[in-house]
């Protein structure tokens, strides 16, 4: 299944993308599990299919991240070969962890919003991993019977902020600055993350381009290392880092400006697109 989360006809809604376009479940349904999230926690996910039964039109649907109420969005930084060469480190003993919060994160087509204090705003194509099970101390080789599903994650980063300090926080969680989606595809019809590739393009012009395999920590591997320092529960995601080409390390930075079009495409998942957009107003 591909499922979405958005607003149609002004109500938050889910469902499945398949060739009849946009299915969401019948009222009753909804009503016991009123988004995705609950669909996951409950375990519910097989149920979905048949409880399908209303169609909406593509048109007037507005994407959502496909999780809207994540308890937890983790992201792995510096975690594929080419990108730890080309930002001149040595390769983690441990993967990199670091923290977005939810309202960082937009949806496929709506505004990635560049805030007014800073022009180095960079783009981070990724894979990003939802979580379908309570998992703690997981072990690699049973690590994607945990996973609900897979999509695609743009980890925009205001790189001056990033560098203020040795924590990367500050420069990951500005709102709307990061995009998700756009929708999951479950686990068994993406197949293994390790046989998929990625591409990011700005302006249709390819900036990142690598194997999911080029990591230095693979998905079974960083599932391990979260389950040991946190209680991963259905919804959370992991995003699990970005390959070489980031603005930052060209010469000169290339940075996404107002007007840009950024996209994140990963196989067997699908194509994030979000056009960057100004911050209009400072907060006072």
């Amino acid at each position: 299944m591909r499922l979405v989360s958005g607003i149609y006809e002004g109500q938050a809604v889910y469902g499945n993308v398949g060739g009849d376009g946009l299915q969401i479940p019948h009222a009753d349904f909804s009503r016991l599990y009123p988004d995705l999230q609950s669909v996951l926690s409950a375990d519910a996910l097989s149920q979905l299919p048949g409880a399908l039964d209303r169609t909406c039109q593509p048109g007037q649907f507005v994407f959502t991240p496909p999780v809207t109420r994540s308890q937890k969005i983790l992201a792995v930084g510096i975690n594929y070969m080419t990108h730890i060469r080309e930002m001149g480190h040595e390769s983690p003993p441990y993967p990199v962890i670091f923290t977005r919060y939810p309202g960082s994160l937009v949806g496929h087509g709506e505004g990635l919003v560049r805030p007014a204090v800073s022009t180095h705003y960079d783009f981070e194509g990724e894979l990003a991993v939802i979580i379908g099970r309570p998992a703690r101390y997981v072990k690699a080789a049973e690590a994607l019977a945990y996973v609900a599903g897979y999509t695609c994650l743009n980890d925009g980063s205001i790189r001056d902020f990033q560098r203020h300090g040795s924590q990367y926080i500050p420069g990951k969680n500005f709102p709307s600055s990061g995009a998700c989606g756009p929708w999951m595809v479950t686990s068994d019809e993406a197949g293994d993350p390790r046989a998929m590739q990625l591409e990011t393009t700005l302006n249709g012009k390819v900036m990142q381009q690598a194997e999911i395999s080029d990591m230095r920590f693979s998905v079974p591997e960083i599932i391990e290392y979260c389950s040991t320092f946190t209680a991963l529960e259905p919804g959370d995601i992991i995003s699990t880092g970005t390959p070489g080409g980031v603005g930052a390390a060209r010469i000169p930075p290339i940075w996404m400006e107002p007007g840009d079009r950024i996209e994140v495409a990963i196989s067997n998942i699908g194509t994030l697109s979000n056009q960057v957009v100004a911050e209009s107003v400072l907060a006072t």
